[in-house]
């Protein structure tokens, strides 16, 4: 089921190419339905609702009579669980919230930095293969701590109830039903139920991931995720039934979903293996989590911590688990990684559902570069400059320089002309 190995370049090759975003049929087909969207808009939206979903729609939006209902549906037991998630989610953000700030670095001489939220967000919440109702709150969430204006969301059409009843919960302003690489391109043109966004954020399918790719520049986007994955790193002192319940909480999420372990103990190796097959037995997504362990997943083995702490920071897994006896001193050693949960009590479904870090995380090794989803993905930076007199003058001679060096001197004209008799 799990290929177990000592050859570290098997484990790191298990990783590659699993997204296959550079599918170029898939490409052509998401170029096609945004030029399309560009100028039919509401037309094409519903035609591709048609042809995807099978639905036909009249109203995009979701309506106040249809909140009223999710909310007759929706039991008070699970309505109290998301709004304690909501809190925990809150008081994480609150603490990422940029500020504005000033500084004088000399009489005459103000430097600072102005920090905006943006005015309008609309997050993407996939809906074909689970209902993702926590990423719901992982996106909306930030927008709203953040202050942004007006936090639209977009879902596909077969809405459960209480993907529309958390959206409410966090303050969405408008649910739209509709799905895939239409509603992305929906939010990044406008249509005409449709506001224009400034930014886009959520996960989505190999379309989906396209179709942000596409609308890069005529609106931000969060990242292009690709395949959920996990990274074990245990050594003797873990227990092997609670890493491979961890395991398969990744399995399951998709055929291309990456599972590692690395460990210092083959015996540890094997133990997990054995659990594996008998707690896979008890499970409901048998067929997808079968292809995610025998195509991307790998137990790696090797006595040496610091071997496997260097695969980690090669592979700069989603998620990373330390079920180790020292975890403070490897965590230092970390340095790529969307999320490190810290020993046999902190399992990565915390982290999906309730903890407070947000769920939105890099995948497919882009957490050598990209970061989380938070409060500050939703507010801009601007910078603020003030010169008195004097110290324009000051400087004055070195600017004019400059500009006559790259041939500029309408620059050099901006400086000097304040200067003249």
């Amino acid at each position: 089921m799990i290929k177990i190995t000592t050859d570290k370049n098997i484990a790191l090759s298990i990783m590659k190419n699993r997204g296959q975003l550079d599918n170029e049929e898939v490409i052509f087909k998401v170029a096609s339905m945004m030029t399309d969207i560009r100028s039919n808009k509401d037309e094409a939206i519903k035609r591709y609702t048609k042809l995807f979903d099978g639905i036909t729609i009249d109203k995009l939006m979701v309506t106040e009579e249809e909140i009223k209902i999710a909310y007759e549906t929706v039991n008070d037991k699970f309505l109290n669980i998301i709004r304690q998630a909501i809190k925990n989610i809150t008081k994480y953000h609150e603490k990422l919230i940029l500020k504005s700030w000033l500084w004088e670095k000399e009489p005459g001489i103000t430097l600072g930095q102005k920090i905006t939220p943006l005015d309008i967000v609309g997050i993407y919440v996939p809906g074909g293969v689970a209902p993702l109702i926590s990423s719901v709150l992982m996106n909306a969430i930030p927008a709203k701590v953040a202050g942004v204006n007006k936090v639209i969301m977009c879902t596909p059409p077969k809405i459960d109830s209480e993907r529309i009843v958390a959206a409410k919960e966090c303050g969405v302003d408008q649910i739209f039903k509709i799905g895939g690489a239409q509603a992305i391109f929906a939010m990044a043109f406008g249509t005409e139920s449709i506001p224009k966004v400034d930014k886009i954020t959520g996960p989505g399918n190999i379309y989906v991931a396209n179709a942000k790719r596409l609308v890069y520049g005529y609106c931000d986007i969060d990242m292009i995720a690709g395949p959920s994955e996990i990274m074990i790193v245990a050594d003797d002192s873990a227990n092997a039934a609670y890493i491979a319940a961890d395991l398969l909480s990744q399995a399951e999420h998709d055929k291309l979903a990456g599972v590692i372990l690395g460990t210092t103990s083959m015996e540890m190796a094997k133990k997990v293996t054995y659990e594996l097959e008998k707690q896979f037995k008890t499970l409901s997504r048998k067929e997808t989590i079968i292809c995610s362990l025998n195509d991307f997943g790998v137990i790696y083995v090797d006595n040496n911590m610091d071997t496997l702490i260097s695969l980690v920071n090669e592979i700069a897994p989603e998620h990373l688990e330390l079920l180790v006896s020292n975890p403070d001193e490897l965590i230092e050693k970390v340095r790529n990684a969307g999320a490190i949960f810290k020993g046999m009590y902190s399992p990565e479904p915390l982290g999906d559902y309730f903890a407070g870090p947000n769920h939105t995380l890099p995948t497919g090794g882009t957490a050598k570069f990209f970061s989380p989803l938070g409060t500050y993905d939703f507010q801009k930076r601007t910078s603020v400059i003030e010169y008195s007199e004097e110290q324009l003058q000051k400087v004055a001679k070195s600017i004019e320089t400059f500009a006559m060096k790259e041939g500029l001197d309408a620059h050099k004209r901006a400086i000097s002309i304040r200067f003249e008799e």
